[in-house]
């Protein structure tokens, strides 16, 4: 069984899909930018103020799951520029200060609306 996830802690979805679905003991968070969610704006600022709003945005969401970042156990970063990598990792770092979760890093062509960065996030329910 799944249930579909749908919170004002993050952006609403730009697209058919759902913020986020519980299924089978697991969170499963779609891909989250650097989107503000009360506006639906693209945040001001670089690299590092776009991973901290895209990972604001996941924790809001797996927070409302009733789950939390402590939980993570797999993320995909999606990535511009990977020249922005050192930066994006000195953000997330603050964010899996311990237990840190699997995680996947790549360089993309393009991301919706420009982002310069966009994470997803699989945790325990």
């Amino acid at each position: 069984m799944k249930e579909i996830i749908s919170t004002e802690k993050g952006p609403k979805a730009i697209g058919p899909y759902s913020q986020a679905v519980r299924a089978n003991g697991f969170v499963f968070i779609s891909g989250q930018g650097a989107l503000d969610p009360a506006t639906g704006a693209l945040v001001e600022g670089g690299i590092a103020e776009q991973t901290a709003r895209a990972l604001e945005n996941l924790k809001g969401i797996v927070e409302a799951t009733g789950s939390s970042l402590e939980h993570a156990v797999k993320l995909t970063v999606f990535l511009k520029d990977m020249n922005d990598f050192a930066a994006m990792n000195e953000v997330y770092a603050r964010y899996f200060p311990k237990n840190r979760p699997a995680r996947t890093t790549v360089e993309v062509a393009r991301l919706p609306r420009d982002l310069r960065v966009e994470i997803d996030l699989i945790a325990l329910a």
